[in-house]
């Protein structure tokens, strides 16, 4: 299984599984190289005007750096640029096709790269016993969730000039690593669409942090989602917070990371006590711990 980070000024490859010395693993990337230094791992061009992670996988937030002033692309359509340069975007679960990237710098010159997201393989996930109103609602629960996702998608397509998502994020709060990003839900026997967040089993009252400093959007309380809370951390990269028993902010609200927003609990579709943290480029829903610092969670 080949990752490819093409760029005709370059001609740089990168082989996931031959090649594993010129890789770097997203965590160190964003703990690291904040600032985009030059370092091992990372696709420059001759000029180091554009960098990027040297390996991405589908689901990924995506940091790149740019000379202030560039524009940049992704197929063919435009990705927000901060002013010091710094830009992100991300791929679905299941992207396997190539996207060009392409960024047009102050002085008429291009610099495109063709990128190709490493495949993953994904769990199957097994869960029984969900009251029957949450698995297939009926005809009025159905115009109530629709509802409260278009609520979701309206406050995801915000584009907010803050790069508070070049950071990098902790997770929320200390548990069990109970669900993965990408697994297919399989709810009382019947498929069902793969779970593309993580959860965070822990006790009712258990402490919720903000994941990096953003703008509270939503603080409501959805019927599949339980208590909800969305941060906007800017460039179109929001986490969600769901399930909660107890939520401490308020729509507007500036948050800075670790600060306490909520407390798990079992509210909405769940089972028990769980934190169900999501992460999104726009629409685009991305796996939160490919942007940690660390693999895991801290126990309780």
């Amino acid at each position: 299984m080949k990752v490819r980070l093409i760029s005709p000024i370059t001609a740089a490859t990168a082989d996931l599984g031959c090649k594993a010395a010129r890789t770097i693993d997203r965590r160190t990337f964003l703990a690291a190289t904040a600032a985009f230094t030059a370092a091992p791992g990372f696709v420059f061009a001759a000029s180091s005007r554009l960098s990027l992670p040297a390996t991405v996988k589908q689901g990924e937030l995506i940091v790149g750096k740019t000379e202030a002033g560039a524009t940049i692309t992704l197929g063919g359509k435009p990705v927000q640029v901060s002013k010091d340069g710094s830009f992100a975007f991300g791929f679905a679960y299941d992207r396997k096709v190539p996207s060009t990237l392409v960024a047009a710098f102050p002085n008429g010159s291009t610099e495109r790269r063709q990128i190709v997201p490493g495949v993953r393989m994904y769990e199957i996930q097994r869960i029984n016993g969900l009251p029957e109103a949450f698995v297939s609602p009926p005809p009025d629960i159905l115009e109530r969730i629709k509802r409260e996702t278009e609520i979701m998608r309206d406050k995801r397509e915000r584009e907010s000039d803050n790069s508070w998502f070049t950071d990098g994020f902790d997770w929320p709060a200390a548990g069990i690593l109970s669900s993965r990003y990408g697994s297919q839900r399989i709810l009382n026997g019947e498929p069902r669409a793969p779970h593309l967040a993580v959860d965070i089993a822990a006790p009712t009252g258990t402490p919720i942090h903000a994941a990096a400093d953003g703008i509270v959007t939503i603080v409501d309380d959805f019927y599949l989602n339980g208590q909800f809370t969305l941060l906007d951390h800017g460039h179109g990269v929001s986490t969600c917070y769901q399930h909660q028993s107890k939520q401490l902010v308020k729509p507007g609200d500036k948050v800075v990371r670790g600060q306490l927003i909520g407390e798990v609990g079992q509210t909405g579709r769940v089972t028990g006590p769980n934190l169900h943290w999501g992460m999104n480029w726009f629409q685009v829903s991305l796996d939160p711990s490919l942007s940690t610092r660390t693999p895991a969670p801290p126990k309780t």
